[in-house]
Protein backbone atom coordinates (compact mmCIF):
# COMPACT_ATOMS: atom_id res chain seq x y z
CA UNK A 1 0.00 0.00 0.00
CA UNK A 2 1.23 3.25 -0.37
CA UNK A 3 2.66 5.13 2.34
CA UNK A 4 0.13 7.46 3.91
CA UNK A 5 1.38 11.57 3.83
CA UNK A 6 1.75 12.91 6.73
CA UNK A 7 1.18 16.63 8.33
CA UNK A 8 2.09 18.17 11.41
CA UNK A 9 3.30 21.59 12.78
CA UNK A 10 1.50 24.53 11.87
CA UNK A 11 -0.17 26.01 8.94
CA UNK A 12 0.23 29.34 8.05
CA UNK A 13 -1.90 32.38 9.62
CA UNK A 14 -5.33 32.92 7.78
CA UNK A 15 -4.21 36.49 5.66
CA UNK A 16 -7.19 36.67 4.09
CA UNK A 17 -9.08 35.37 0.65
CA UNK A 18 -9.50 31.61 0.07
CA UNK A 19 -9.38 29.48 3.34
CA UNK A 20 -8.59 26.77 1.40
CA UNK A 21 -6.02 27.83 -0.74
CA UNK A 22 -3.42 26.21 1.69
CA UNK A 23 -5.37 23.25 3.21
CA UNK A 24 -3.02 20.37 3.19
CA UNK A 25 -4.52 17.02 1.91
CA UNK A 26 -3.89 14.11 0.19
CA UNK A 27 -5.98 11.08 -2.00
CA UNK A 28 -5.96 8.15 1.00
CA UNK A 29 -6.69 4.80 -0.73
CA UNK A 30 -9.58 4.20 1.81
CA UNK A 31 -11.60 6.99 1.17
CA UNK A 32 -13.89 5.77 -1.64
CA UNK A 33 -15.13 3.33 1.40
CA UNK A 34 -18.05 4.26 2.96
CA UNK A 35 -18.12 6.86 5.86
CA UNK A 36 -19.18 4.61 8.85
CA UNK A 37 -19.91 7.95 10.88
CA UNK A 38 -22.31 9.21 8.53
CA UNK A 39 -24.99 10.96 10.28
CA UNK A 40 -27.23 9.47 7.53
CA UNK A 41 -26.39 6.19 8.53
CA UNK A 42 -27.39 7.25 12.29
CA UNK A 43 -24.50 8.09 13.80
CA UNK A 44 -23.39 10.77 16.10
CA UNK A 45 -20.92 12.30 19.22
CA UNK A 46 -22.71 10.84 22.45
CA UNK A 47 -20.18 12.57 24.77
CA UNK A 48 -17.32 14.72 25.12
CA UNK A 49 -15.13 15.53 28.39
CA UNK A 50 -14.99 19.05 27.00
CA UNK A 51 -16.68 21.53 24.40
CA UNK A 52 -15.95 24.90 25.36
CA UNK A 53 -15.47 26.29 22.33
CA UNK A 54 -17.33 24.60 19.83
CA UNK A 55 -19.85 21.34 20.09
CA UNK A 56 -19.23 17.93 19.66
CA UNK A 57 -21.43 17.22 16.99
CA UNK A 58 -19.67 19.52 14.47
CA UNK A 59 -17.66 16.68 13.85
CA UNK A 60 -19.76 14.76 11.94
CA UNK A 61 -21.28 17.52 9.78
CA UNK A 62 -21.91 16.21 6.06
CA UNK A 63 -19.56 18.40 4.34
CA UNK A 64 -16.18 20.21 4.59
CA UNK A 65 -15.91 22.48 7.14
CA UNK A 66 -16.15 26.23 6.45
CA UNK A 67 -14.63 29.79 8.26
CA UNK A 68 -15.95 32.63 8.93
CA UNK A 69 -13.20 35.28 10.17
CA UNK A 70 -15.84 37.61 11.48
CA UNK A 71 -17.72 34.91 13.71
CA UNK A 72 -16.66 35.56 17.39
CA UNK A 73 -19.32 34.52 20.04
CA UNK A 74 -19.08 35.34 24.03
CA UNK A 75 -16.17 32.56 24.16
CA UNK A 76 -14.11 33.53 21.49
CA UNK A 77 -13.65 32.72 18.04
CA UNK A 78 -16.53 30.37 16.34
CA UNK A 79 -14.96 27.52 14.65
CA UNK A 80 -16.60 24.85 12.79
CA UNK A 81 -15.81 21.68 14.81
CA UNK A 82 -14.98 20.81 18.24
CA UNK A 83 -12.73 22.42 20.12
CA UNK A 84 -11.59 22.27 23.80
CA UNK A 85 -10.63 24.70 26.24
CA UNK A 86 -6.79 25.42 26.75
CA UNK A 87 -5.31 22.85 29.83
CA UNK A 88 -3.44 23.73 32.34
CA UNK A 89 -0.79 22.51 34.87
CA UNK A 90 -1.62 22.04 38.24
CA UNK A 91 0.37 24.86 39.91
CA UNK A 92 2.69 28.12 39.15
CA UNK A 93 5.34 26.33 39.18
CA UNK A 94 3.97 23.32 36.75
CA UNK A 95 1.90 25.56 34.68
CA UNK A 96 1.65 23.00 31.68
CA UNK A 97 -0.19 19.95 31.01
CA UNK A 98 1.47 16.39 31.94
CA UNK A 99 2.18 13.73 29.43
CA UNK A 100 -1.29 11.92 29.91
CA UNK A 101 -3.71 14.60 29.48
CA UNK A 102 -5.99 14.67 26.65
CA UNK A 103 -9.81 15.57 26.23
CA UNK A 104 -12.03 12.86 24.43
CA UNK A 105 -15.31 12.72 22.49
CA UNK A 106 -16.93 9.28 22.10
CA UNK A 107 -18.67 8.11 18.34
CA UNK A 108 -21.34 6.21 17.95
CA UNK A 109 -21.30 4.75 14.14
CA UNK A 110 -23.93 4.83 12.41
CA UNK A 111 -23.18 1.13 10.87
CA UNK A 112 -21.05 -1.16 12.98
CA UNK A 113 -18.62 -2.32 10.50
CA UNK A 114 -14.33 -3.05 9.73
CA UNK A 115 -12.78 0.34 9.78
CA UNK A 116 -9.89 0.62 6.39
CA UNK A 117 -9.16 4.43 7.49
CA UNK A 118 -9.64 7.29 9.46
CA UNK A 119 -9.66 10.70 8.67
CA UNK A 120 -8.55 13.52 11.72
CA UNK A 121 -9.63 16.87 9.57
CA UNK A 122 -8.00 19.64 11.27
CA UNK A 123 -9.66 22.24 8.42
CA UNK A 124 -8.95 25.96 9.91
CA UNK A 125 -7.55 25.30 13.14
CA UNK A 126 -3.76 26.75 12.06
CA UNK A 127 -2.42 27.23 15.90
CA UNK A 128 -5.45 25.62 17.73
CA UNK A 129 -5.54 21.84 16.90
CA UNK A 130 -4.23 19.22 18.94
CA UNK A 131 -0.89 17.70 19.30
CA UNK A 132 -1.48 14.27 18.03
CA UNK A 133 -4.24 12.37 18.22
CA UNK A 134 -4.99 9.17 18.86
CA UNK A 135 -8.93 6.60 18.05
CA UNK A 136 -9.67 3.52 19.90
CA UNK A 137 -12.77 0.83 19.20
CA UNK A 138 -14.89 -1.08 20.83
CA UNK A 139 -17.71 -3.29 20.05
CA UNK A 140 -20.79 -3.35 22.27
CA UNK A 141 -24.69 -4.39 21.11
CA UNK A 142 -27.31 -2.35 22.26
CA UNK A 143 -27.20 1.15 22.75
CA UNK A 144 -24.80 1.65 25.67
CA UNK A 145 -25.04 5.06 27.16
CA UNK A 146 -21.48 6.93 27.87
CA UNK A 147 -21.66 6.11 31.56
CA UNK A 148 -21.67 1.84 30.01
CA UNK A 149 -18.92 2.91 27.63
CA UNK A 150 -16.63 4.71 29.49
CA UNK A 151 -16.99 1.63 32.36
CA UNK A 152 -13.72 0.37 34.09
CA UNK A 153 -14.29 -3.01 32.08
CA UNK A 154 -14.73 -2.31 28.64
CA UNK A 155 -11.47 -3.15 26.83
CA UNK A 156 -10.91 -1.10 24.04
CA UNK A 157 -8.79 -1.10 21.14
CA UNK A 158 -6.39 0.51 19.91
CA UNK A 159 -6.83 1.60 15.92
CA UNK A 160 -4.75 4.92 15.82
CA UNK A 161 -1.83 5.23 18.34
CA UNK A 162 -1.07 8.68 19.13
CA UNK A 163 0.28 10.32 16.38
CA UNK A 164 1.27 13.85 15.69
CA UNK A 165 -0.91 15.47 13.40
CA UNK A 166 -0.91 19.12 11.44
CA UNK A 167 -2.68 22.04 11.51
CA UNK A 168 -5.26 23.03 8.60
CA UNK A 169 -4.95 19.25 7.38
CA UNK A 170 -6.53 16.20 6.60
CA UNK A 171 -4.82 13.83 8.64
CA UNK A 172 -5.36 9.98 7.10
CA UNK A 173 -5.01 6.90 8.88
CA UNK A 174 -4.67 3.25 7.35
CA UNK A 175 -6.25 1.01 9.98
CA UNK A 176 -5.50 -3.09 9.97
CA UNK A 177 -7.37 -4.12 12.76
CA UNK A 178 -9.91 -7.17 11.23
CA UNK A 179 -13.13 -6.47 14.21
CA UNK A 180 -16.58 -5.08 13.45
CA UNK A 181 -16.55 -1.99 16.03
CA UNK A 182 -19.42 0.31 17.19
CA UNK A 183 -18.45 2.96 18.39
CA UNK A 184 -14.90 4.98 18.93
CA UNK A 185 -13.04 7.12 21.32
CA UNK A 186 -11.33 10.09 19.40
CA UNK A 187 -8.68 11.23 21.42
CA UNK A 188 -6.68 15.06 21.07
CA UNK A 189 -3.51 15.44 22.68
CA UNK A 190 -3.55 17.84 25.09
CA UNK A 191 -6.40 19.80 23.82
CA UNK A 192 -7.31 22.00 20.87
CA UNK A 193 -9.77 21.62 18.05
CA UNK A 194 -10.71 18.88 14.91
CA UNK A 195 -13.03 20.31 12.37
CA UNK A 196 -14.36 16.45 11.07
CA UNK A 197 -14.32 13.06 11.38
CA UNK A 198 -14.65 10.70 8.52
CA UNK A 199 -14.42 6.49 9.22
CA UNK A 200 -14.45 4.99 5.95
CA UNK A 201 -14.80 1.06 5.99
CA UNK A 202 -17.22 -2.03 5.36
CA UNK A 203 -20.79 -2.47 6.99
CA UNK A 204 -21.00 -5.65 8.74
CA UNK A 205 -24.46 -6.40 9.66
CA UNK A 206 -26.04 -8.16 12.54
CA UNK A 207 -27.34 -11.07 11.09
CA UNK A 208 -30.44 -11.54 13.59
CA UNK A 209 -31.24 -8.24 13.02
CA UNK A 210 -31.69 -9.01 8.81
CA UNK A 211 -33.18 -12.57 9.42
CA UNK A 212 -35.94 -10.87 11.85
CA UNK A 213 -36.91 -8.29 8.94
CA UNK A 214 -37.60 -11.19 6.25
CA UNK A 215 -37.47 -9.34 3.34
CA UNK A 216 -35.13 -5.82 3.01
CA UNK A 217 -32.88 -4.15 0.57
CA UNK A 218 -29.92 -6.45 -0.01
CA UNK A 219 -27.87 -3.79 -1.34
CA UNK A 220 -28.61 -0.87 1.16
CA UNK A 221 -25.53 0.34 2.93
CA UNK A 222 -27.02 0.02 6.13
CA UNK A 223 -27.51 -3.72 5.99
CA UNK A 224 -23.81 -4.51 4.23
CA UNK A 225 -24.17 -4.00 0.66
CA UNK A 226 -21.51 -1.86 -1.04
CA UNK A 227 -20.70 -0.18 -4.14
CA UNK A 228 -17.83 -1.90 -5.90
CA UNK A 229 -16.83 0.36 -8.56
CA UNK A 230 -18.08 2.52 -11.09
CA UNK A 231 -17.42 3.71 -14.28
CA UNK A 232 -17.41 7.92 -13.04
CA UNK A 233 -17.44 9.78 -10.14
CA UNK A 234 -16.97 13.08 -11.32
CA UNK A 235 -20.03 14.90 -9.12
CA UNK A 236 -20.60 12.81 -6.41
CA UNK A 237 -19.94 9.46 -5.53
CA UNK A 238 -21.72 6.00 -6.22
CA UNK A 239 -22.40 5.14 -2.55
CA UNK A 240 -25.09 7.55 -2.17
CA UNK A 241 -27.28 5.23 -4.29
CA UNK A 242 -27.28 2.69 -1.30
CA UNK A 243 -27.65 5.51 1.16
CA UNK A 244 -30.62 5.54 3.41
CA UNK A 245 -33.80 7.47 2.96
CA UNK A 246 -34.89 9.74 -0.60
CA UNK A 247 -32.35 12.11 -1.92
CA UNK A 248 -32.88 15.09 -0.67
CA UNK A 249 -31.04 17.39 -3.03
CA UNK A 250 -29.46 17.07 -6.61
CA UNK A 251 -26.08 16.15 -5.48
CA UNK A 252 -27.18 13.06 -2.55
CA UNK A 253 -27.35 11.41 -5.64
CA UNK A 254 -25.06 10.36 -8.37
CA UNK A 255 -24.15 11.85 -11.23
CA UNK A 256 -21.67 11.52 -14.03
CA UNK A 257 -19.77 13.90 -16.53
CA UNK A 258 -21.58 14.51 -19.89
CA UNK A 259 -20.51 11.65 -22.56
CA UNK A 260 -19.23 13.08 -25.82
CA UNK A 261 -19.09 9.28 -27.59
CA UNK A 262 -21.07 6.29 -27.66
CA UNK A 263 -20.71 4.51 -24.29
CA UNK A 264 -22.67 4.75 -20.97
CA UNK A 265 -22.09 4.91 -17.30
CA UNK A 266 -22.07 2.03 -14.31
CA UNK A 267 -22.48 0.95 -11.32
CA UNK A 268 -21.07 -2.38 -9.96
CA UNK A 269 -22.52 -3.80 -6.30
CA UNK A 270 -21.57 -6.58 -3.90
CA UNK A 271 -24.33 -7.36 -1.82
CA UNK A 272 -24.67 -8.22 1.68
CA UNK A 273 -24.77 -11.69 0.72
CA UNK A 274 -25.95 -14.55 -1.50
CA UNK A 275 -29.48 -13.23 -2.07
CA UNK A 276 -32.93 -14.00 -3.86
CA UNK A 277 -34.46 -10.89 -5.60
CA UNK A 278 -37.92 -9.76 -6.18
CA UNK A 279 -38.37 -6.38 -6.45
CA UNK A 280 -36.16 -3.27 -7.07
CA UNK A 281 -36.79 0.49 -7.21
CA UNK A 282 -34.90 3.26 -9.10
CA UNK A 283 -34.94 6.34 -7.89
CA UNK A 284 -34.22 10.30 -10.05
CA UNK A 285 -35.15 12.17 -7.10
CA UNK A 286 -33.89 15.43 -7.41
CA UNK A 287 -32.19 14.73 -11.24
CA UNK A 288 -34.73 16.45 -13.47
CA UNK A 289 -32.38 18.18 -16.59
CA UNK A 290 -29.77 15.15 -16.00
CA UNK A 291 -31.48 12.13 -15.31
CA UNK A 292 -30.17 8.69 -16.27
CA UNK A 293 -32.44 8.63 -19.89
CA UNK A 294 -32.37 4.79 -19.75
CA UNK A 295 -31.20 1.99 -17.31
CA UNK A 296 -30.78 -1.63 -16.87
CA UNK A 297 -29.97 -4.07 -13.46
CA UNK A 298 -27.77 -7.19 -14.05
CA UNK A 299 -27.25 -9.64 -11.22
CA UNK A 300 -24.20 -12.44 -10.99
CA UNK A 301 -24.03 -15.26 -9.04
CA UNK A 302 -20.55 -15.33 -7.71
CA UNK A 303 -17.08 -13.83 -8.59
CA UNK A 304 -17.13 -15.43 -11.45
CA UNK A 305 -20.54 -15.42 -12.19
CA UNK A 306 -22.20 -14.75 -15.61
CA UNK A 307 -24.58 -11.10 -15.42
CA UNK A 308 -27.59 -11.62 -15.90
CA UNK A 309 -30.31 -8.90 -17.15
CA UNK A 310 -33.57 -9.31 -14.42
CA UNK A 311 -34.48 -5.48 -15.89
CA UNK A 312 -33.79 -4.82 -19.41
CA UNK A 313 -33.01 -1.43 -20.75
CA UNK A 314 -35.58 0.74 -19.29
CA UNK A 315 -36.90 4.11 -20.07
CA UNK A 316 -36.61 7.16 -17.18
CA UNK A 317 -38.30 10.16 -16.43
CA UNK A 318 -36.82 12.75 -14.27
CA UNK A 319 -37.25 13.36 -10.58
CA UNK A 320 -39.05 9.88 -10.65
CA UNK A 321 -39.47 6.72 -8.33
CA UNK A 322 -39.62 4.15 -10.28
CA UNK A 323 -40.39 0.04 -9.32
CA UNK A 324 -40.59 -3.09 -10.78
CA UNK A 325 -41.38 -6.02 -9.76
CA UNK A 326 -39.85 -9.46 -10.86
CA UNK A 327 -41.77 -12.31 -12.62
CA UNK A 328 -39.12 -14.67 -10.95
CA UNK A 329 -36.45 -14.54 -7.97
CA UNK A 330 -33.18 -13.66 -9.22
CA UNK A 331 -30.60 -15.17 -7.25
CA UNK A 332 -27.01 -13.50 -7.01
CA UNK A 333 -24.14 -11.95 -5.14
CA UNK A 334 -23.67 -8.82 -6.56
CA UNK A 335 -25.78 -6.49 -8.82
CA UNK A 336 -25.55 -4.20 -11.77
CA UNK A 337 -27.03 -0.98 -13.16
CA UNK A 338 -26.22 0.50 -16.28
CA UNK A 339 -27.19 4.07 -17.36
CA UNK A 340 -27.68 5.75 -21.19
CA UNK A 341 -26.06 7.55 -21.79
CA UNK A 342 -25.19 9.24 -18.89
CA UNK A 343 -26.86 11.29 -16.05
CA UNK A 344 -27.90 9.75 -12.81
CA UNK A 345 -30.09 8.28 -10.72
CA UNK A 346 -29.97 8.96 -6.96
CA UNK A 347 -30.83 5.53 -5.47
CA UNK A 348 -31.23 1.87 -6.13
CA UNK A 349 -33.50 -0.19 -4.32
CA UNK A 350 -33.11 -4.09 -4.61
CA UNK A 351 -35.66 -6.18 -1.84
CA UNK A 352 -35.19 -9.43 -1.32
CA UNK A 353 -33.89 -12.17 0.88
CA UNK A 354 -30.89 -13.63 1.80
CA UNK A 355 -30.75 -17.35 0.97
CA UNK A 356 -29.84 -20.54 3.10
CA UNK A 357 -25.73 -20.16 2.01
CA UNK A 358 -25.98 -16.38 2.32
CA UNK A 359 -27.28 -16.02 5.79
CA UNK A 360 -24.80 -18.87 6.67
CA UNK A 361 -22.09 -17.19 5.06
CA UNK A 362 -23.13 -13.60 6.97
CA UNK A 363 -23.30 -15.61 10.48
CA UNK A 364 -19.73 -16.77 9.82
CA UNK A 365 -17.97 -13.40 9.32
CA UNK A 366 -19.72 -11.39 11.87
CA UNK A 367 -18.76 -14.41 14.39
CA UNK A 368 -15.25 -13.67 13.28
CA UNK A 369 -15.17 -10.44 13.68
CA UNK A 370 -15.87 -10.60 17.32
CA UNK A 371 -20.49 -9.62 16.72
Amino acid sequence: MTAIPRFTGDANPYVGGDPYADYRTAEFPFAQDADLADRRLGAGVVAANDEFFAERENLLVPGRAEFDPEHFGHKGKIMDGWETRRRRGVSADHPWPTAEDHDWALVRLGAPGVIHGIVVDTAHFRGNYPQAVSVEGVSMPGSPSPRELLADDVKWTTLVPRTAVGGHAANGFAVDVEQRFTHLRVNQHPDGGIARLRVHGEVVPDPAWLSALGTFDVVALENGGRAEDASDRFYSPATNTIQPGRSRKMDDGWETRRRRDTGHDWIRYRLVARSEIRALEIDTAYLKGNSAGWASVSVRDGEDGEWREILPRTRLQPDTDHRFTLTAPAVGTHARVDIFPDGGISRLRLFGSLTQEGAAGLEARYRGLGG
